[in-house]
């Protein structure tokens, strides 16, 4: 009698988990057909890393994919083809947020800001991005970041110019706060190792934090994501269902308080397990295949 209870309980919460997955899900097709602010571009195909050259027909295939759900797109260099990416988007009716890449390669930097600097001009960039996580990486200093700045705010005078780094950045340097136009920060409880339990908290604190310090300035959260598979990193675990309930959790309070979030990111690319191990390969909403994950 004992045994046959056990196995009866043992169905019924599979069940009912099974039943909850499906509800959770159900939520999240109904959340991104009602629409996103932003979502980070993911434009690498299965075997491409930054460097390669992107072709427009890979563009616009993902492109068309996304826009149904998303205002606006953000991209993260304008060298090798990625500069496509705003004017499809346009064509497709979006926003963009349009970063110029930059690292150590000083010659690569400038080929960077000469690409966002034309790609504004041709009238394909709503909000301009100088960089992205460059103090956080060291790969300059900060002056060289600065008068990467004022280069493109001079050329293009009539588009909103900031730079992208994690939340804390914009607190521990004010002059690159009083340099840009809107303060974009990326907020990643994960990387932080925060439980999913707390992670919307988390993430409330360090908008609240970089406003704080943004002198009256906007502040939009350009990238936040939650991984679906990869290691444990301190109280952070990947999983589907946590992905799909920080999706909800962002989206809900992106709706709720009129905060601008740029979701990461629209596809899985493998290229990143390089630098961030296994866990790299998943933070897409899309899977490799550019199949609806959840």
């Amino acid at each position: 009698m004992s045994k046959r209870l056990d196995r009866v309980l043992s169905l019924a919460i599979r069940q009912d988990v099974k039943q909850g997955n499906q509800d959770l899900h159900k939520k999240f097709t109904a959340c991104l057909e009602g629409g996103m602010h932003g979502i980070g571009f993911s434009p690498y195909q299965e075997g491409q890393q930054p460097g390669d050259q992107l072709e427009e027909d890979q563009i616009t295939r993902r492109m068309k994919i996304i826009a149904p759900y998303t205002k606006w797109v953000r991209s993260f260099s304008c060298t090798d083809g990625n500069e496509m990416i705003p004017k499809v988007a346009h064509e497709l009716g979006m926003k963009t947020l349009v970063g110029a890449w930059l690292g150590e390669d000083l010659e690569k930097n400038e080929e960077e800001i000469d690409g966002l600097i034309q790609t504004a001009k041709r009238g394909h960039v709503d909000i301009a991005a100088v960089g992205n996580e460059v103090m956080y990486r060291g790969d300059l200093t900060e002056q060289q970041l600065l008068d990467y700045i004022e280069r493109v705010k001079a050329a293009i005078p009539d588009v909103q110019v900031g730079y992208v780094d994690a939340y804390y950045e914009f607190e521990n340097r004010p002059k690159i706060t009083e340099a840009c136009d809107v303060i974009l920060a990326n907020c990643y409880p994960f990387w932080e190792g925060c439980h999913l339990d707390y992670s919307l908290l988390y993430m409330k604190d360090m908008y609240k934090r970089t406003q704080a310090v943004a002198q009256g300035k906007k502040v939009i959260i350009t990238e936040t994501g939650w991984p679906n598979i990869g290691e444990v990193f301190h109280g952070a675990e990947p999983s589907q269902e946590g992905a799909v309930q920080y999706f909800l959790n962002t989206q809900h309070w992106s709706r709720d308080e009129d905060v601008d979030i740029f979701y990461f990111a629209s596809f899985d690319e493998s290229w990143k397990t390089k630098d961030e191990g296994d866990v790299g390969a998943f933070w897409g909403l899309w899977d490799a295949n550019e199949e609806l994950k959840y």
